[in-house]
């Protein structure tokens, strides 16, 4: 709602945005055993929305190994997203599933297995279009900043990102280099979320790493002048 407002003699508009709130994906780096990255997960489970298994170098019976000891530790399946793996997510019932631009492509999947919450990777708005009319119902898109994962390659940085928003229906998380003194800049893209790793799971603490990137996703915006 728009209310008006005189100063010196000239009008403006000002919108309360209210409370702008990014979810928080963390994506596992693959660089700890499972009882470690259990341990670790468990620990910031309250305060992220979704932790996304992406573990290549675990054998299919320790990825089941980490969901056993996630779901007794109280981990809702829900909040779980496998990488690359369908077999895995439908045998242990974990509902989302991510395509990587290697993997599955999107529009099968979606037809055999409709229930089931998929994403997928894109680095354009092009590969965005695609994956919405495909069936996806999210997308991972950058990288964003520049970040050791992405060496030697130009950032996306938010413009395309913001033409995705405003084109398409479909959710999307930003990922790549995002740290917490970026969140400001994000939310004006009006993306749904963040996909974090290194900033999670490389941290020293990841406990109080995950707590700087909650106070900032979920903190009040300002009123803006209109």
């Amino acid at each position: 709602m728009t209310k008006p407002l005189s100063f010196s003699g000239k009008w403006f508009f000002y919108m309360k945005i209210g409370v702008v709130h990014l979810e928080i994906l963390a994506i596992t780096d693959d660089r700890h055993s499972v009882k470690e990255l259990a341990s670790i997960i468990l620990k910031i489970n309250k305060r992220i929305d979704y932790v996304h298994i992406r573990d290549k170098s675990k054998s299919v019976r320790e990825l089941v190994f980490l969901l056993e000891l996630l779901e007794e530790g109280g981990v809702e399946k829900r909040k779980i997203v496998l990488h690359d793996r369908l077999d895995l997510a439908l045998i242990m019932g974990i509902p989302n599933i991510h395509l990587p631009g290697h993997g599955l492509p999107v529009k099968p999947v979606r037809e055999r297995f409709p229930f089931m919450r998929i994403g997928c990777s894109v680095h354009s708005f092009k590969e965005a279009c695609e994956a919405e009319r495909d069936g996806a119902n999210y997308v991972l898109y950058g990288h964003i900043y520049e970040t050791n994962c992405k060496q030697g390659k130009t950032p996306k940085g938010l413009k395309e990102l913001q033409e995705i928003k405003m084109k398409l229906d479909l959710p999307v998380y930003a990922i790549g280099g995002i740290t917490p003194d970026k969140l400001a800049e994000i939310k004006k893209a009006n993306t749904e979320g963040i996909a974090v790793m290194s900033g999670i799971f490389s941290a020293k603490n990841p406990e109080e790493a995950v707590l700087q990137y909650f106070q900032m996703c979920k903190e009040k915006t300002n009123e803006q002048l209109l």
